[in-house]
């Protein structure tokens, strides 16, 4: 089975149902199957060939679900970006991916073009356009040579759609690149077959018993894996997804779900924290929502229980999962009360266990890292075989897989899973897994900071929020405004510290290091650095 014939099959048996709705469009499932074929046969006369990859540097759109089908039919493989991402990173990504073709909007040529200024595999770009769109635009791009074609030149070619030019493909062929970021501070990849998205998919609308008239909200980003995913599985079972471009304007999303009858809506906990505060939310008439559900970060047990209180006929599906393997547990909903803060038990056909450090499964409540085994488990990082080999390691069966997550675990003896602690220091927060080593980056490319250091702090509401230490030059005269503004403008928003202290030295190992783990001990003790250390907030 290939992830686009999810589509396929869904359009032939129910050519006319709604497959995607964002904002006053619609889009029945054969209209997204004939669009996507259209783009797809495109694809391949502008060159690209199976397993060549493609960038989509969309926001939550039509174009965005129609590209990511049709780069699969294409043979090709699909790399979903967020357009909030600067010209650097993608600069580095599609040198990284060695990307053959980008669809983007015309809203972010600068970004765009920046970026492809010193890449060499690049060949192809395709335009989504507005009414204010410049059409002699691409006539300014640095890269003159590349071949370019406007969407709506595309979309609204109704002549027929040779699809026998389309590659055959199978199960094993790559089908996305997923990347997330890396403990050395720059992006890596991880990289999904057909057959680990179908697994992943399968197994997750199982236990959420997803049917037909499902109507699902997503207001998270496709580039976010628990975003991308409500897509692939509508598909799968023939739902409809109300797509929004994010969660800020929390009324119009509410107003939204009640008008289009929604059943499904996945959540993380800000979004929680917001929907909690709202004074006229007992306003709305919610008796259509069936389920929720929630990851990224675990949900407080109090939170729970006010959504439970105020969602009584709402069925609450607490879950953790990873990049890696898309998901790894789910609680099933009559446990909620009884272990509100377990992460659950394996998601179906999938198993998991706990290792102490010499390898060995541990018994119950023992802690250890968890490691999963199924065909859910991604096949590794791109072109990073020894970060591959320490986390993607063979199983004792041949030809099988174990991914190592890094995270640290306990079970109870029903089988039950509890996480304590990440093995590594990358941050968790906003459902994003984020590398101390990028924002030290940035942080030290401001003149003036002499030395930064990025920890994880826990919080109730992000999982975990970012925290900064900075020692900054003699003469330097920064404020928070000014670091903040620097980060603001160079990193995602969820990249951008929480917390800034500022001090004449940090804290150092016998090798020359500067000591985080003493950081984060003084943070959890709110222990003061020690003379002649000056923190100010």
């Amino acid at each position: 089975m290939l992830v686009h014939e999810f589509l396929i099959n869904s359009a032939a048996l129910r050519p006319d149902k709604a497959a995607l709705v964002c904002g006053q469009q619609r889009l029945a499932y054969k209209e997204l199957d004939i669009l996507s074929d259209r783009l797809a046969v495109t694809l391949v006369e502008m060159g690209i060939t199976r397993q060549d990859r493609v960038i989509i540097f969309l926001e939550n759109s039509l174009e965005s679900v129609i590209a990511m089908f049709a780069i699969l039919k294409a043979g090709g493989v699909f790399i979903m970006l967020n357009p909030d991402m600067k010209a650097n990173k993608l600069s580095f990504i599609l040198k990284d991916s060695e990307a053959k073709g980008l669809i983007g909007h015309t809203g972010k040529f600068a970004v765009i073009n920046d970026a492809m200024m010193d890449t060499n595999t690049l060949e192809n770009i395709i335009w989504c356009e507005d009414g204010d769109t410049d059409l002699h635009l691409m006539e300014r791009s640095t890269r003159p040579d590349m071949e370019t074609i406007l969407w709506s030149g595309i979309m609204n070619n109704h002549g027929s759609v040779p699809t026998d030019k389309l590659p055959r493909c199978i199960d094993v062929d790559l089908a996305t690149i997923i990347y997330t970021s890396g403990s050395t501070g720059e992006p890596k990849g991880v990289v999904s077959t057909h057959y680990n998205m179908v697994a992943a998919a399968a197994s997750i609308t199982s236990y959420l018993k997803n049917r037909e008239d499902d109507i699902i909200l997503n207001t998270l980003p496709l580039s976010f894996d628990y975003g991308l995913y409500q897509v692939v599985m509508a598909a799968l079972f023939g739902g409809t997804v109300v797509l929004e471009k994010s969660f800020t304007y929390p009324y119009a999303v509410i107003e939204r779900l009640v008008q289009e009858k929604v059943t499904g809506f996945p959540i993380v906990p800000t979004m929680v924290a917001i929907l909690l505060q709202l004074e006229s939310l007992g306003k709305y008439d919610f008796s259509s929502l069936r389920y929720m559900t929630n990851t990224a970060a675990a949900l407080p047990v109090s939170y729970i229980e006010k959504l439970q209180a105020f969602f009584p006929h709402v069925t609450i599906f607490s879950m953790y999962g990873l990049t890696e393997c898309k998901r790894v547990a789910y609680l099933p909903p009559e446990e909620l009360k009884r272990k509100p803060s377990s992460v659950g038990i394996a998601i179906p056909n999938e198993e998991v266990f706990i290792v102490g450090a010499d390898g060995n499964r541990v018994g119950p409540k023992e802690v250890g890292e968890l490691v999963v085994r199924g065909s859910n488990v991604m096949q590794g990082y791109w072109k990073r075989p020894e970060e591959t080999a320490k986390t993607f390691k063979p199983g004792r069966y041949r030809g099988e897989t174990l991914l190592y997550t890094g995270d640290l675990f306990t079970m109870d003896e029903e089988g039950f899973l509890y996480f304590v602690a990440r093995k590594d220091d990358l941050i968790k927060t906003r459902g994003e897994r984020v590398s101390p080593k990028e924002i030290e980056n940035c942080l030290c490319s401001l003149p003036g900071i002499v030395e930064a250091a990025v920890i994880g702090v826990p919080d109730e509401i992000l999982g975990q929020a970012i925290k900064a230490f900075l020692v900054t030059g003699k003469e330097a005269r920064l404020t928070q405004d000014d670091v903040l503004k620097h980060c603001s403008k160079n990193l995602e928003s969820f990249m951008v510290p929480k917390y800034l202290e500022f001090h004449e030295i940090l804290p150092k190992s016998a090798s020359g290091k500067i000591d985080k783990k003493k950081l984060k001990t003084m943070t959890e003790s709110k222990e003061d650095i020690p003379d002649p250390l000056q923190a100010q907030q």
